[in-house]
């Protein structure tokens, strides 16, 4: 299996994470908005660091959008570092039937609607979440709704980069500094596609079977009845190899998939919807 490349951090790290223990530290009690991923797991690291474990809580999103088992391993992360975790369920929002092209917004509005509801009732003065300083440069709907509801963002603020987080995860040996990106199931769809949750579902499972082959960060895409893989293109002869050796295409048609492909372009975010490049928004 292979990681992200470890980037070297930009320059003055430590200062920056120094400048993000000072900010967490000022905000008394906080409501992490927590994924699992790189960004929120230093996040909630730092913040047990700076506050204590006692002022700090941890949320997680849990709906069929989002992986099982990106959910547990959030939840075992948070239990790891000694810290209250609440999943969040919600049903599958009609909103995002049709997979609009503003689900990230839709998206994030309810999850922060639902975040600052549960921080007023437990009395915790501050939400943050992940975004960090490359965040900026991407088309990321979703912070108007993170300004909206006075969502923080300290890692943003701090000016670390995803190249100083995994470094500083790395340092601290936290378990994410190589874990590969991840975006929610419904960014494998194009825009306007229905969303069944049975299509999620075998998206989450066709992943998996990828992940067990070594592909770890692969992309299921779904088309119809098309499975359409996306891994980095100096992978692709290595994917062909393990397809061939394990039936990768029995097993994903078995799971109903009618027809399987690889992307020979590899690997590239919001592939689903290349032909509106404004649109491209996740992983």
């Amino acid at each position: 299996m292979t990681t992200p490349a470890a980037p070297g951090p930009g320059p003055g790290h430590a200062a920056k994470d120094a400048a993000l223990r000072h900010a967490l530290a000022g905000m008394g009690r906080v409501l992490v908005a927590f994924s699992g991923g790189v960004d929120s797991t230093y996040l909630l690291y730092a913040a047990r660091e700076a506050l204590g474990p006692k002022d700090v809580v941890a949320a997680t999103l849990d709906t069929p959008y989002v992986a099982r088992a990106e959910i547990d391993a959030a939840a075992g992360l948070a239990r790891d570092m000694g810290l209250c975790h609440y999943l969040i369920p919600v049903p599958f929002p009609e909103a995002l039937r049709r997979n609009p092209p503003d689900r990230c917004y839709l998206c994030k509005r309810m999850l922060c609607r639902r975040l600052c509801d549960m921080a007023a009732a437990q009395g915790l003065g501050h939400v943050v979440d992940g975004s960090n300083l490359d965040d900026l440069g991407e088309h990321r709907p979703g912070f108007a709704a993170l300004r909206e509801y006075g969502v923080a963002s300290p890692l943003l603020t701090a000016g670390l980069t995803k190249a100083d987080i995994r470094a500083l995860s790395r340092e601290k040996g936290l378990p994410t500094w190589d874990k590969p990106a991840m975006a929610c199931l419904l960014t494998r769809l194009p825009h306007g596609a229905c969303v069944v949750e049975a299509d999620l579902a075998r998206i989450e499972q066709g992943e998996e079977v990828l992940r067990e082959l070594g592909f770890a960060g692969a992309r299921l895409r779904l088309h119809g009845d098309v499975a359409r893989i996306e891994v980095p293109v100096p992978r692709i002869a290595e994917l062909a190899a393990a397809s061939a050796a394990h039936d990768l295409p029995g097993r994903l048609r078995a799971m109903g998939f009618r027809h399987v492909t690889a992307d020979l372009a590899g690997r590239r975010t919001g592939s689903c919807n290349e032909t509106a490049p404004e649109n491209k928004t996740e992983s």
